[in-house]
């Protein structure tokens, strides 16, 4: 029997003692009423309560809290039915009506991130849904903040983890995918192809151009090259002429130019002659002796000279 009360009596020091001392964890605080009325916000550190008369009521944390909002179904404005999910951060600013402005501020702000969801994605296309996450990201966190403004929580952010359309949907985008993909590789083919065309083109042109213009250079310095080649034979010629001119008119002139024929003609016919299968003979001698006569005049003739010259 004694026993017994001695252990009762433990049981009642220990609930004495939890009952009236309170020790408030950082980033806490603790809701205590008085005789079931708000009386205060019981922060970090230790606290002493009357006991039977005052107790903790409700404990919430100030942290910043992650909440995973589910999967739910969405209709977007060209009524194909997505599944969205998502995860919203929020804060408890005022943890005396966090604990009496709602019930359940979890589930509610769940509700509400939910309800804004469908809303917003009912404004726009599915294709848009995937380009416009962070208006629909800001959104759900102003209607979400405003909403639970007088529950005494912040909401910081809230973002879309998952847009799932249809089986049959993804199909169809996968196929759009590959169709653009296609086109895009069939587009970047003919650009390719056309700039090669383009290149060779205009690698062909300067080509033409430039033989064009060595072949304008060669004609021109072959021009050049024979009216040098003509002038300079001109000029020998004239000078050639001027001196067997000169030779002429001087004394014995003529006489060496008739010399000189003789002995061309002499050995022009001595080549016909040996080269010929049939054997050419002036028609008449005479000629022939004629020649030889002027040459011999000729070579008594400038051996007479030479004789008077000397």
């Amino acid at each position: 029997m004694f026993i017994f009360g001695s252990a009762a009596f433990l049981l009642f020091i220990i609930f004495f003692i939890t009952r009236t001392f309170v020790v408030v964890p950082n980033q806490a605080a603790y809701i205590k009423e008085r005789l079931g009325k708000f009386n205060g916000i019981l922060e970090a550190g230790f606290h002493f309560l009357i006991p039977f008369i005052d107790r903790v009521a409700y404990r919430t944390w100030l942290k910043e809290e992650v909440i995973d909002v589910p999967p739910q179904g969405c209709i977007t404005k060209d009524n194909v039915q997505v599944e969205v999910d998502g995860i919203l951060y929020l804060r408890v600013l005022d943890p005396k009506l966090a604990s009496y402005g709602i019930d359940d501020y979890h589930f509610a702000s769940i509700q509400l991130a939910q309800t804004s969801m469908r809303s917003q994605i009912g404004k726009l296309d599915l294709d848009m849904t995937f380009k416009e996450r962070e208006k629909i990201n800001d959104a759900v966190v102003s209607n979400v903040d405003q909403a639970s403004d007088p529950w005494g929580i912040k909401v910081l952010r809230y973002e879309i983890k998952n847009i799932l359309p249809p089986n049959s949907v993804l199909d169809a985008m996968e196929q759009q995918m590959k169709a653009e993909r296609t086109k895009r590789a069939e587009i970047l083919h003919s650009e390719g192809e056309r700039a090669s065309v383009i290149n060779r083109s205009e690698g062909e042109k300067r080509e033409a151009i430039n033989v064009s213009e060595g072949e304008k250079m060669k004609r021109i310095n072959e021009a050049e090259g024979n009216a040098k080649q003509i002038e300079l034979i001109a000029d020998a010629t004239a000078e050639a002429l001027k001196v067997v001119a000169d030779a002429v008119n001087s004394d014995g002139g003529r006489d060496a130019v008739q010399l000189r024929i003789a002995q061309q003609y002499i050995k022009q016919f001595g080549d016909v002659v040996s080269k010929s299968q049939t054997q050419v003979v002036p028609l008449s001698l005479a000629n022939i002796k004629g020649v030889f006569e002027g040459v011999a005049k000729v070579t008594d003739t400038m051996g007479g000279g030479g004789s008077s010259a000397s």
